[in-house]
């Protein structure tokens, strides 16, 4: 998937002398759409493209259980340390910077599709209803928050990084979730923080924090209107439990 015409011609020729089958997208969206028809044994994406950018088109592609396990290369002009490791952190297992060498890539292709077919396991037979387009969005801004509670971003940010926008996103959670986004949140700090009092010995301002909340006491409120009890009690119940 790529952009610019010249970038696919130089990809095309370069694979097509090595006997590979290539289908190519000119933006993330189409990309995306011609992977989860197609499902080929591996992704070459970049990261700048029009209407979805390649980051965006990753995660949907990880959240989707038709094509979650193709191996996705970033090929791209998008240089930065931290661009690239964002790029290995959305689920791609490489990143290879322009100008690329075009023997290189080929050995890194080759590398990937090796390593895809040894683990390759048989296809589930059917349609996960998970590889449903509207559930694979869902899914995709689900990883996307769980990934970093602490540090959940802002409901626009969170629709444009799995490729829709924040109408859109909101209805589909209340129609496949039976929730609001933030109130999908909510309940996964809350939820990550009980396994944390459980299972660590934590501060409960230290859990809060890792959680998303700005204080110990808002954490508090919260949890007890959700479990009933204060954190400090919900512990002690746990080990006394675990104990017994």
């Amino acid at each position: 998937m790529d952009d610019s015409p010249f970038e696919q011609r130089l990809l095309a020729d370069l694979l097509a002398e090595r006997d590979y089958l290539v289908s190519s997208a000119y933006n993330g969206r189409q990309g995306y759409e011609v992977a989860a028809s197609a499902r080929p044994d591996l992704i070459l994406l970049d990261v700048r493209m029009p209407y979805m950018d390649g980051y965006a088109a990753c995660r949907l592609l990880k959240a989707n259980p038709d094509t979650q396990d193709i191996p996705v290369i970033f090929v791209s002009g998008a240089d930065a340390e931290d661009e690239r490791v964002f790029g290995l952190s959305v689920g791609a297992v490489d990143f290879v910077t322009k100008p690329f060498s075009g023997p290189e890539l080929a050995a890194r292709i080759q590398v990937h599709l090796s390593l895809m077919r040894r683990a390759a396991a048989p296809a589930p037979a059917g349609r996960s209803d998970d590889a449903e387009p509207d559930m694979v969005l869902v899914n995709a801004a689900r990883r996307l928050i769980d990934d970093d509670l602490a540090n959940v971003p802002s409901l626009d940010d969170i629709a444009e990084q799995v490729g829709t926008y924040r109408e859109k996103l909101s209805l589909l959670f209340r129609e496949r979730m039976g929730t609001t986004v933030f109130a999908y949140i909510r309940d996964q700090r809350l939820e990550r923080g009980a396994r944390l009092l459980r299972d660590t010995d934590i501060d409960v301002q230290g859990i809060a924090l890792m959680v998303g909340f700005n204080n110990a006491g808002n954490f508090a409120t919260a949890f007890r209107e959700r479990v009933g009890v204060p954190p400090s009690a919900y512990r002690k119940a746990s080990m006394d439990g675990n104990s017994a």
